[in-house]
């Protein structure tokens, strides 16, 4: 069984209305991470969870560019954009928690992709990589060396979030059962498991923590 210790953090990245079946931008099954992670969140010592933020207008929706439709890819200032439909507005409904989601634990909550010029997937930094959420400095303050990442989407955010806590030099452990994937296009998901794997990340089950 995997213990539960001092220096644990919990990261519960965009369980959102919008990324939840009913939502602007659904991920299949994506309401049922929430009774997975209600199970375990008690269980850490710190809590952090992640809500994507986006103003009116965010360069990640199709409706901001002309003539182009959600999914397509384009170019932005050097890297490649996913267009999406527009989802998780600042202030909107679909931008809450998923409601049945245990929030009394979270002790953070972290807003990302907050910047209209810029996409942000991973909760340590925006996708250009020129900026910080400022999300390892805290952690490190709170002591914390291990984190546990649960959320969606694990192929998208999840993901980028786990990848750039390894190298912010963190021990990571994602949490596959209180995940779930868009795993488009076919066979992203799986792609996105082995990197993670390969990069020196645990895959784990939340049956096999002590609770």
């Amino acid at each position: 069984m995997e213990q539960i210790r001092a220096g644990d953090a919990l990261l519960i990245v965009d369980v959102q209305k919008d990324f939840c079946p009913g939502g602007a931008l659904p991920v299949p099954e994506g309401d049922g991470v929430v009774p997975v992670i209600n199970r375990i969140v008690r269980a850490f010592p710190a809590v952090v969870a992640t809500q994507d933020w986006h103003p009116e207008g965010h360069i990640s929706f199709a409706s901001r560019h002309a003539g182009k439709k959600p999914f397509e890819v384009v170019g932005i200032g050097g890297t490649q954009q996913v267009l999406w439909p527009d989802h998780c507005v600042a202030g909107t409904g679909g931008a809450d928690f998923q409601p049945a989601l245990e929030t009394r634990a979270v002790r953070f909550v972290l807003r990302k992709g907050t910047d209209r010029e810029v996409d942000s997937y991973s909760a340590f930094r925006d996708n250009d990589r020129r900026r910080t959420t400022g999300l390892a400095s805290l952690l490190r303050e709170i002591g914390t060396e291990r984190i546990y990442v649960s959320g969606l989407a694990t192929d998208v955010c999840v993901r980028a979030t786990a990848l750039d806590g390894r190298d912010a030099g963190f021990q990571v452990i994602v949490l596959e059962d209180a995940c779930r994937g868009v795993d488009v296009p076919p066979g992203n998901l799986k792609k996105a498991l082995h990197e993670m794997k390969d990069r020196g990340m645990r895959i784990l089950r939340t049956d096999a923590l002590q609770i």
